[in-house]
């Protein structure tokens, strides 16, 4: 297991502060990913610091930027990035997983609660059929990270915000070049490129009212 010197180092170059409770958290959170991670294939990228950096340090940066409150909905969680590391550094944020493949659930469900995280609900559905079950949703904020068919996600995704609400997509720069021509009811901002990448960003937007 790495040590919290260690892992502050690994996130130095994202900016991020954590105090020594959030550290622990994603320290617990690597343990547990890494052992799971024997058993069923959670993440390509099975060394430790390279976890940090690629997952938890992408995931994170996004605090740099932005305050996030209310009401998350994280679409295609697999391991947990980005949705369930950003409990990490916003611990009050209400966060909801869809992540379709069972094992993945398992694994969600029992990260949060080894790091003991509330408020947080992992759900079977894809995008489609959870706005099919649930169409009155007003989520504050909505992310997916390295998901694709981006054309039918966007849309879906609005739906779920209320006006005004925002949607996070960390993605290559050529997706977001290719995005920024389609509007899809979203007010698009600037890229936020991410360090130590190799031309990949985070796409922010808000949805039009």
């Amino acid at each position: 297991m790495l040590s919290e010197e260690s892992a502050r180092r690994l996130l130095f170059p994202f900016g991020l502060n954590l105090n020594s409770s959030q550290l622990a958290q994603l320290l617990t959170y690597l343990d547990l990913l890494l052992r799971w991670n024997r058993k069923i294939n959670l993440t390509a990228i099975r060394d430790p610091e390279a976890c940090v950096s690629r997952h938890f340090g992408e995931s994170l940066y996004l605090a740099r930027w932005v305050e996030l409150g209310g009401r998350l909905l994280d679409v295609g969680s697999g391991a947990g990035f980005p949705g369930l590391a950003l409990k990490i550094a916003f611990p009050t944020l209400s966060v909801t997983l869809l992540e379709p493949v069972a094992k993945k659930r398992a694994f969600l469900k029992e990260a949060a609660r080894a790091c003991e995280m509330a408020w947080v609900e992992v759900r079977r559905e894809r995008l489609k059929d959870f706005l099919r079950l649930q169409p009155q949703l007003d989520f504050d904020a909505a992310t997916a990270r390295a998901v694709g068919h981006l054309d039918e996600l966007v849309p879906l995704a609005c739906q779920c915000l209320k006006p005004g609400g925002s949607i996070f997509l960390w993605m290559s720069q050529q997706q977001g070049e290719e995005l920024s021509g389609r509007k899809h009811g979203v007010d698009w901002g600037s890229p936020i490129p991410i360090p130590l990448s190799h031309q990949r960003e985070i796409r922010c937007g808000t949805r039009k009212s």
